[in-house]
């Protein structure tokens, strides 16, 4: 019975159908002509905005009717309608910028020194907290925050999150922490200002930290695995007990080893390709001495002029010390001081503890917006960002030679060459890496072979060159040094009013990068 009902009610519905397709009028009165395609078949009938019944296909003589163009007409107004909708709320805005606004560092102090009480995150934290007291921006406004970090504690590696957590912002501040081995730091405040450049946020706080004096000493996975039982409480009985013990000997396999910052793919110590760059590209140690000297002299100058007194924080360790600057810096030092120091990776090598960069705990931390944003809250931007480059390169070959490529990308992408550039800004991991990539850039083969050009990347002006001396002096936190590279030379920019800045970072992996500043 309910079957025949649903069959008698799709009948009817059928016959009203038919009826109202057969009764329909043109706008006229009659009846709407059916209207041929060039092949001959029927075209369908569509409506304009207005009501009216018309093909939109094309006649053979390739004309479109009326119809078709009003309904295109509208088209394109509701578009032109969403387009201004969207300029006026300011996400997808095209041409929409990031701006540096601020930076703060924690002084940059030398491993288990004045800073060991102080973890990765407690160190982010006293770099977020001073920058967020420097620039009084308001919580409520921070969309959110990307860290970077290379020594991340197992119990909280998103360090960005419990640094938002711990200083009490609100929890709608959303944060994530990245790893990019040295250049972590340079990809926290990219990724932050891309963010910012699609419409996805209007204010955030991006930055780095690392705490080598608390990296977790590692057991072999040997004890992890054979103690995993017990840890786990699966171990029961005194024959299970002996089973684990059995297999923890002998015991010296289970003695924790020194951390070393090697290379997983090729076993190389990074010092081990210091060396090795330094023989295949000719840098002698007297060259090395002499960039390393040049570096604490710049450093120290800076220092006592005052120059980095707005970029440093004083920072408290829970013992009420008081840590006001960097500790590592030498000015003092001399040729002949360099000159005695040992080779520390070969009998016979040239990179020594005075030319390369110390193992260092510290944080810095960068605040980027929207221009729209700064104006709103009455924030002078520093710098904007033209381009950024991140680049790979076999790390059996030159490790550490990754700027190299990387920068002449950074600077293509800007429009710019090499000679164009104010400011030239390079992370010192060792003397010898910082002037390999440079002759790198200054070489004519290198420049075809490599980056596909006619010639050399172009020619390194050593006065615009690392102008307040670099990590082999300063100290080089991991995660930390990419942001301290930004802050210093937004802020060069706007003291010299100049007009660009280039930066490049090598890292661990065989990996580059390099950005390009401008002033605002």
């Amino acid at each position: 019975m309910r079957r025949r009902r649903r069959r008698a009610r799709a009948a009817a519905r059928r016959l009203r159908a038919a009826k109202s397709s057969s009764g329909r009028k043109t706008a006229a009165g009659g009846e709407a002509p059916k209207k041929k395609t060039a092949a001959g078949d029927e075209a369908p009938k569509k409506k304009t905005a207005a009501g009216d019944k018309a093909g939109k296909k094309k006649s053979k003589s390739g004309g479109k009717t009326a119809a078709g163009k009003t309904a295109a007409g509208d088209k394109a107004a509701k578009k032109k309608k969403s387009k201004k909708k969207k300029r006026k709320s300011g996400k997808g805005k095209k041409g929409r910028r990031a701006v540096v606004v601020a930076g703060i560092r924690t002084p940059f102090v030398r491993a288990f020194g004045a800073l060991m009480s102080m973890d990765t995150i407690a160190l982010g934290d006293a770099a977020t907290k001073a920058l967020l007291d420097k620039t009084r921006v308001p919580p409520d406004q921070i969309d959110g925050m990307v860290w970077g970090g290379v020594i991340l504690p197992s119990a909280a590696p998103n360090v960005g999150r419990e640094i938002v957590l711990d200083l009490k912002l609100p929890p709608s501040v959303e944060a994530y922490t990245v790893t990019r081995a040295c250049a972590s730091g340079l990809q926290a405040v990219t990724l932050a200002a891309a963010a910012i450049e699609r419409g996805e946020a209007d204010v955030m706080i991006a930055g780095g930290s690392d705490s080598t004096s608390n990296a977790e000493v590692k057991l072999p996975q040997k004890a992890v695995q054979a103690l995993a039982p017990l840890a786990f409480g699966k171990a029961k009985g005194v024959r299970d007990m002996l089973g684990i013990l059995s297999q923890l000997m002998p015991i010296t396999d289970l003695l924790p080893k020194m951390p070393k910052i090697a290379e997983r793919s090729t076993g190389e110590v990074m010092g081990e390709s210091a060396e090795s760059m330094a023989r295949r590209n000719g840098v002698s140690r007297e060259t090395q001495d002499a960039f390393a000297l040049r570096s604490h002299q710049r450093a120290a100058a800076a220092i006592e002029s005052g120059r980095f007194a707005s970029e440093v924080t004083p920072v408290t360790t829970p013992d009420g010390t008081v840590v006001h600057t960097d500790d590592i810096v030498r000015g003092d030092t001399s040729l002949a001081k360099l000159a005695k120091l040992r080779a520390a990776f070969a009998s016979d090598g040239t990179v020594t503890a005075g030319n390369a960069s110390p193992l260092t705990d510290g944080a810095a931390a960068v605040l980027l917006m929207s221009e729209e944003k700064a104006e709103a809250l009455g924030l002078e931007p520093l710098a904007a960002f033209k381009s950024w480059s991140y680049v790979g390169v076999d790390p059996a070959d030159q490790l550490l030679i990754g700027p190299a490529l990387a920068m002449p990308k950074a600077l293509e992408r800007a429009g710019y060459e090499l000679g164009d550039m104010d400011l030239v800004d390079v992370h010192e991991a060792f003397a010898a890496q910082v002037l390999s990539v440079t002759k790198a850039l200054e070489s004519a083969a290198f420049g075809r072979q490599r980056l596909g050009r006619s010639d050399r990347a172009g020619v390194v002006d050593w006065e615009s060159f690392n102008v307040h001396g670099g990590s082999i002096s300063i100290g080089h936190p991991f995660g930390a040094t990419g942001a301290r590279m930004v802050t210093t030379m937004a802020n060069e920019l706007k003291l010299r009013n100049a007009k660009t800045a280039l930066l490049g970072i090598c890292a661990a992996g065989g990996l580059g990068a390099a950005a390009v500043l401008e002033r605002v």
